[in-house]
């Protein structure tokens, strides 16, 4: 008797992965919760217990491979199904990369719609999609999908309860709900660029793939509006050059995004609107009591963003701390997906790589995300004692604020801006009161 171990639902609206490490081979004898292999999701690499006791018969995935929930990446030869394979989590029981995984819970016993519902991979679609076509009394298996990679959208199950067909294959078209706020495109086909000459191709995999959708759901959600500034952090780089030794001795780090993320919090505090979600099915704004900030990590796998989480309880000493562990996990592709979970706010700083003053994406369902470029140092005009202008040097560190226009103004974002360059002008300030 053989028994087949299928990709379960990992949540979060996950429906694919790639295989990043395969521990076992045909022959091998292995226990309930062994670690069978890891996945690579649009969230993060996640090692995969298995549910069988038993000897593995087939390994039908490879490094590399693209797996969707429901299919079979190992075969097991006799042995008994103990328990059906749950979502893995984080604990204290290591892979032999290195990574953690978890034995699988006990789940009840399955019902005869689980059982139907096993014989089917779930629908690629988005925990808002879900939830708009239960609404609708919409099932999802009988949506025509025209989001990539088969994606069902929001828009597809309102035309689906509609009695609209979809547009045909190839034809760009725009999907516009007079009811909200979102216009979304869909892709036409492209032409064969190699008749012009070569070309390579590179699959559109994990977090790049996932990145892409959430730009385009922002950008086509969102209506940005951007509000530079600069403020002079020649007083807040030398306190951090004063510290920063101690603090790395300490494990941590100790950067002007760590500054910047308490600055930001100061800010929020007064102008809560940025601090929120719109939640347009319902008409109403979501203020959210607690700060969580996003800080967005180059890793090699791609932009991460794990949240520092209370930062307005937090010294600047334990967020330097904890930012370091934030970016190792992610650039060492350890970060668990409760680490990106939650964020109220986001800060990306291209100052590291040398970027200046640019526009970043919202990062949605938040209404508010912080540019940091490059300090450098300028010329500028200034007091003397006396009060006559004079010209000195001072390290100015570029900003720009893009926010949600439907949930405030500009003369609101100028505000919080300005809130923001004050508090990273005073340190000491800063360092005393928040």
């Amino acid at each position: 008797m053989t028994h087949e171990f299928k990709l379960p639902d990992l949540g979060e609206g996950i429906y694919e992965g790639e295989i990043v490490d395969v521990f076992i081979k045909p022959g091998d004898r292995i226990k309930e919760g062994d670690p069978l292999l890891e996945v690579e999701t649009d969230k993060a690499v996640t090692a995969i217990p298995s549910p069988f006791t038993g000897a593995v018969a087939e390994v039908r995935v490879a490094a590399g491979d693209t797996v969707h929930v429901g299919d079979v990446l190992v075969v097991f030869a006799g042995g008994e199904a103990e328990r059906e394979a749950s979502p893995p989590v984080t604990s204290s029981e290591t892979a032999p990369s290195g990574r953690k995984v978890t034995p699988t819970g006990v789940q009840a016993a399955p019902t005869p719609a689980a059982v139907e519902g096993a014989r089917r991979p779930p629908v690629p679609a988005s925990p808002a999609t879900r939830r708009l076509a239960r609404e609708l009394g919409v099932d999802l298996y009988g949506v025509r999908a025209t989001g990539p990679q088969g994606l069902v959208t929001a828009d597809d199950v309102r035309r689906h309860a509609e009695g609209v067909p979809a547009g045909s294959d190839g034809e760009a078209e725009l999907a516009i709900d007079l009811a909200g706020p979102a216009v979304t495109p869909v892709s036409p086909g492209l032409p064969d660029f190699s008749q012009w000459g070569p070309v390579t191709t590179e699959p559109l995999r994990s977090l790049r793939k996932a990145t892409a959708r959430q730009m385009a759901l922002a950008w086509s959600l969102i209506p940005h509006v951007s509000n530079q500034g600069e403020a002079d952090v020649t007083a807040l780089e030398a306190l951090r050059k004063r510290h920063a030794a101690q603090v790395k001795e300490d494990g941590g780090r100790l950067t002007l995004t760590v500054f910047a993320a308490k600055a930001a919090v100061a800010a929020l505090k007064r102008f809560p609107r940025f601090n929120a979600s719109l939640d347009m099915a319902d008409d109403q704004i979501i203020y959210k009591q607690y700060f969580h900030v996003g800080v967005a990590v180059d890793s090699p796998r791609g932009l991460i963003v794990p949240v520092l989480r209370d930062v307005d309880r937090k010294s600047i000493r334990e967020l330097a701390l904890e930012f370091a562990g934030l970016v190792a996990r992610a650039r060492e592709g350890k970060t668990a997906l409760e680490e990106l979970k939650g964020g109220t706010f986001t800060i990306t700083n291209a100052g590291a790589v040398g970027g200046g003053h640019f526009s970043p994406i919202i990062n949605f369902p938040q209404v508010a995300i912080l540019g940091m470029g490059r300090a450098a140092l300028k010329p500028v005009v200034r007091r003397d004692a006396e009060g006559d202008p004079e010209i000195v040097a001072r390290l100015m560190l570029p900003l720009v604020l893009s926010f949600d226009h439907r949930i405030a103004d500009g003369a609101e974002a100028i505000r919080l801006m300005q809130t923001m360059v004050a508090t990273l002008e005073d340190p000491e300030t800063m360092v005393l009161n928040f």
